[in-house]
């Protein structure tokens, strides 16, 4: 009992001072500046619709975690308003639809099984064994066996299409570089006068949804080991190339991946697949090829989850899948890229 109330106050205190700390609305103009040097610590308060600090308040309450109908399905959440996400807020009458897709019962290899299965016993909020179940953003309470989600409720119990209980870790590697002329000079943006900066995009399969080439962090992988796989995976498809032009696109990759890399993110992420008892929670990471050689000895192949893969052009007039475009802003930031044509909405939050 006191350990589970010590992971609640734990949790409490975690989140409410993290939304408190940096709700970019609240602080002055370019105040993104302060958090540049140091974006593993400070990356996840940067979006205020991210996720719901547990005093429930409107203006930090995840949004795409509590939309209708749940992906790849039809199944309807119970509407939760923004004033009830937190936890804190009392609601007896809260009353959350149970979920769990089919592909996760079957029982895959990453897969959980179900809570209530006997041989079952999971260690939250540590490693259990290969799996990792420790949230990057501190403890997270447990009731009635299951994991709570820490930025609130969804109107979902269960684990719809995610395969752990409480955190499912994934990582995001942001790939960059300058667009450039022919005569290979910067490309500069003729209102905001800044260079232009590109990134490596898929489009999901499964959504249609443009996206960073990420995915899931397998078991006792490490994040690097991930970064890198998902990139070559979904942008270069490389679980389709021989063993010559894996090895050869291998230490193409290394030459990418070993460089100087900025973590813009670590955290909770605002996904349609969250529920009350199992969330998504990302590593962004950014490697930039600064000159663009590295990038222009690799052909981009869409391949894996990704239906297609393109370089786009960085601005405030993407459309991306769940919270990538807040990790494309803070890339453009952090770069000193092109991000809106409007100056004032250059250094606003979020």
């Amino acid at each position: 009992m006191a350990g589970r109330f010590l992971g609640k106050t734990l949790a409490t205190v975690s989140l409410s001072v993290a939304l408190a700390s940096v709700t970019l609305k609240s602080l002055g103009r370019c105040s993104i500046a302060a958090c540049s040097n140091s974006f593993s610590s400070c990356g996840f308060h940067l979006n205020s619709n991210m996720m719901s600090g547990s005093n429930g308040t409107k203006e930090n309450s995840h949004n795409k975690a509590r939309t209708s109908p749940y992906p790849g399905s039809k199944v309807q959440r119970s509407q939760v308003p923004n004033e009830k996400v937190g936890w804190l807020v009392e609601w007896q009458d809260y009353n959350p639809v149970e979920y769990t897709a089919v592909s996760v019962l079957a029982g895959p290899r990453w897969a959980d099984p179900q809570i209530s299965e006997s041989n079952f016993s999971p260690k939250f909020n540590e490693k259990d064994g290969h799996v990792e179940r420790k949230s990057q953003n501190g403890l997270y309470e447990i009731e009635n066996g299951r994991p709570r989600n820490p930025a609130g409720r969804t109107g979902l119990v269960g684990r719809g299409l995610l395969g752990r209980w409480g955190p499912n870790h994934a990582a995001d590697p942001i790939i960059t570089r300058w667009k450039r002329d022919r005569s290979g000079n910067k490309i500069t943006h003729p209102i905001s006068g800044k260079n232009i900066l590109q990134f490596v995009a898929i489009k999901r399969k499964d959504c249609g949804e443009w996206a960073i080439p990420g995915g899931m962090v397998d078991p006792g992988e490490k994040i690097s080991a991930t970064l890198k796989r998902e990139f070559g995976e979904e942008a270069l498809n490389s679980l389709q190339k021989s063993g010559a032009e894996k090895r050869e696109l291998e230490e193409k990759l290394h030459k990418l991946f070993s460089q100087e890399h900025l973590v813009i993110y670590k955290g909770y992420v605002d996904d349609p697949r969250n529920t009350d008892n199992a969330w998504m929670e990302t590593e962004a990471v950014n490697y930039h090829d600064e000159t663009g050689e590295i990038m222009d000895n690799l052909t981009l192949e869409a391949g894996d989850d990704a239906g297609k893969v393109k370089w786009v052009d960085i601005s405030d007039k993407l459309k991306l899948y769940a919270s990538h475009f807040q990790f494309i802003k803070l890339v453009a930031e952090k770069r000193d890229a092109h991000w809106s044509e409007d100056s004032e909405t250059d250094c606003h939050g979020l």
